[in-house]
């Protein structure tokens, strides 16, 4: 009988890969796709917020804290690499709210989650510094009280929200390491010079770029620049999306039946499941 690693194994491969070098932590959105994922030798998986929505027929952002305690509970059930969960906002405004919503986060086994500092509020998308940096603390603190041993990601999502400013991102992150984030993520970055300048200025801690979207870096390209990780987010969930909804389409507006000629084949996906089971046990 195959042997899996434990929660405690699998947080402390999580630090170690943050340590040294650059690894891609790739974004299933429900068992089969973390499998997969899995069983092409990545070395941890992140969830992602769309992605699982969208399955769900929700918006992203549009999903309970229940629902995605339970998706995550699911996810690292099913995987034996460390997970990140995409946390959003932590499910609450003010900071006692976060510090419980990341309690039970940390009890459903993941390796590490992030914490967002977007509102939803289109008026006034960001939290106020203050503010975030007191999320920021009280997630620190309910990790810390749980053990410490669940990974903190600090997200400054200016670039996401319409405000594209690099002073203002590099203030917020430094402001999330201070806080006790341990490593930091500014997703919508995709120029060489502008991650240059975040990777250097929150050194040491390891910095988290997106790529979700076709992009002429390579990975090798990403590790030279100082990136100690590289996620995807809603993009393999949204390829996914894409190649069905063509499908679909042309069969419900022409009639019309091509798109299936770049569906996976069954044979492939009933030989890697059924392999997989076997290596699970």
């Amino acid at each position: 009988m195959s042997t899996h690693p434990t929660i405690a194994d699998k947080r402390r491969t999580f630090h170690k890969l943050h340590t040294e070098g650059c690894f891609v932590i790739p974004n299933p959105w429900d068992i089969g796709s973390a499998r997969y994922l899995e069983g092409l030798g990545f070395k941890a998986l992140a969830t992602t917020s769309s992605g699982f929505a969208w399955s769900r027929a929700h918006p992203d952002n549009g999903i309970t804290r229940d629902m995605a305690l339970a998706h995550l509970r699911e996810i690292v059930a099913a995987t034996d690499v460390p997970v990140n969960a995409d946390f959003e906002s932590g499910f609450a405004s003010d900071a006692a709210g976060v510090a419980e919503s990341v309690r039970l986060a940390v009890e459903t086994g993941v390796a590490g989650l992030s914490i967002e500092d977007s509102t939803g509020n289109a008026a006034s998308p960001l939290f106020d510094i203050d503010t975030a940096v007191a999320r920021m603390r009280a997630a620190r603190g309910a990790i810390d009280k749980a053990g410490g041993d669940t990974l903190l990601v600090g997200r400054a999502e200016c670039f996401l929200v319409g405000r594209p400013d690099m002073d203002e991102t590099i203030k917020r992150l430094k402001a999330y390491a201070q806080a006790g984030a341990d490593c930091l993520y500014a997703p919508g970055l995709r120029k060489r010079e502008q991650i240059e300048a975040v990777v250097a200025a929150i050194a040491p801690k390891p910095f988290n770029l997106l790529v979700g979207w076709p992009s002429d870096l390579t990975l090798k390209d990403i590790a030279a620049l100082g990136v100690r990780r590289v996620s995807v987010g809603g993009a393999l969930a949204r390829s996914a999306w894409g190649g069905f909804i063509r499908t679909a389409r042309l069969i419900a507006e022409q009639g019309k039946f091509d798109g299936f000629a770049d569906a996976a084949p069954g044979q492939e996906l009933n030989g890697f499941f059924r392999d997989d089971l076997k290596r699970r046990g």
